[in-house]
């Protein structure tokens, strides 16, 4: 608690912001897929391209959000931007008649997560000194995780009280999208003193993002493969779907997981910064292991609460961490670049898993989509030893 403490004020700001948001986005996202598939007819291996083209298009806006915001020097004007656009998607789900029209508005939805996503990574850590940083991540995710609790709670309630009309669910999720976007405007201020960023006096170039060092490619690629090991959560809301839990109760597979996942991500932040953090990274993969197995295995509603709860274990262990690991080792001046290249990385690598996993389920069944992500986790695992201590040479 007194590290927590001392996360400076900019960092509960974004944090906040990113918990309404998620409270809006996650009241929807935890009935789509079900939407999609029960109300307007698409098949499960639509639900997985498009579940992993709106990531990677999220992934491939970062890139140059993150640029930007080096070059102009102005993070926030990009996370309002970034916002703003997300909560003007949020009306047309409840008016969507055909697959096209959910599409096109979690197209528009990522880009603007992808324009918010790397500048409001990279304001965290302006605001951070080096020594909190993984508190700082972990915080400001465990926050966006509380949200991502709260919305499929929400979503099951409104589902009881409006019974089961997910259009009026998807209805109310306006709400806390548009306080989200005012809380930026007035809750954050762009960093000051030394902490300011300082525009870029000319374009950035390729050679200065390749010079970046072989830290940073490092915590690229194994990013990548821990992205192909973690597809996207609309396949544990089918799962459970599958297995027998009523459709009014569905959000509560996405409770489950965002709840374990807040618990854990603000105290494996703080824990990263006094202890190497590829160990939370190995333990967070053996739990990944473990959670696509139980998916695998144990057909049933309480083998598929038991497998979120560890997928929800993996994610608090993990994210915050890789996060951490990019401002550790990128320079101060292009964070933004660096943590648009690793979203843009990550993100062409969840189409890839989403794609696979879809068509897995369709050809083969649930059992197979699950069985291979535990491969590919066990991959990763292997992959860990590439993986130097992290360098804080550019904090």
């Amino acid at each position: 608690m007194a590290r927590i403490s001392q996360v400076p004020r900019g960092v509960w700001a974004l944090g906040f912001v990113s918990m309404f948001m998620d409270i809006s986005s996650e009241m929807i996202h935890s009935l789509l897929p079900l939407f999609l598939v029960g109300t307007l007819g698409a098949s499960v291996a639509l639900v997985g391209v498009m579940e992993g083209a709106a990531e990677a298009t999220a992934a491939i806006t970062k890139m140059f959000s993150g640029w930007l915001s080096d070059r102009l020097g102005r993070r926030k004007l990009l996370a309002v931007i970034g916002y703003g656009l997300g909560a003007l998607t949020k009306p047309v789900f409840p008016f969507a008649i055909t697959p096209i029209e959910v599409f096109g508005a979690r197209f528009a939805d990522r880009v603007g997560k992808g324009i918010r996503g790397a500048p409001r990574d990279a304001m965290v850590a302006d605001f951070t000194r080096p020594e909190l940083r993984g508190v700082a991540f972990g915080l400001r995710q465990g926050l966006d995780t509380i949200g991502a609790f709260i919305g499929p709670l929400l979503a099951m309630g409104l589902m009881v009280l409006f019974a089961d009309d997910i259009r009026r669910v998807f209805t109310w999720a306006v709400v806390p999208a548009a306080i989200a976007v005012v809380l930026l405007l007035f809750g954050v201020k762009e960093p000051r003193g030394a902490a300011a960023i300082q525009p870029r006096p000319a374009p950035i170039h390729w050679l200065e993002v390749r010079d970046m060092g072989r830290p940073f490619w490092t915590v690229v690629a194994v990013g990548v493969v821990f992205t192909l090991a973690r597809f996207s959560e609309a396949f544990l809301v089918l799962r459970a779907r599958d297995v027998g839990l009523p459709l009014a109760l569905a959000p509560v597979i996405m409770v489950v997981m965002n709840l374990v996942y807040a618990l854990v991500s603000t105290p494996a932040g703080s824990l990263s910064d006094r202890i190497d953090r590829r160990l939370l990274l190995a333990a967070g993969l053996g739990v990944l292991v473990l959670a696509d197995g139980v998916f695998a295995a144990v057909p049933s509603v309480v083998g598929a609460l038991l497998g979120v709860a560890l997928w929800g274990l993996h994610m608090g262990l993990t994210q915050g961490v890789l996060a951490a690991l990019v401002a550790d080792t990128a320079p101060a001046s292009l964070r933004g670049t660096a943590f648009g290249l690793f979203n843009l990385a990550t993100g062409v690598a969840l189409l890839a898993a989403s794609t696979l996993a879809g068509v897995l389920w369709t050809a083969f069944g649930p059992g197979a989509t699950f069985a291979v992500g535990g491969a590919f986790a066990v991959l990763a695992l292997a992959t860990m030893g590439f993986l130097g201590a992290a360098s804080r040479q550019h904090a």
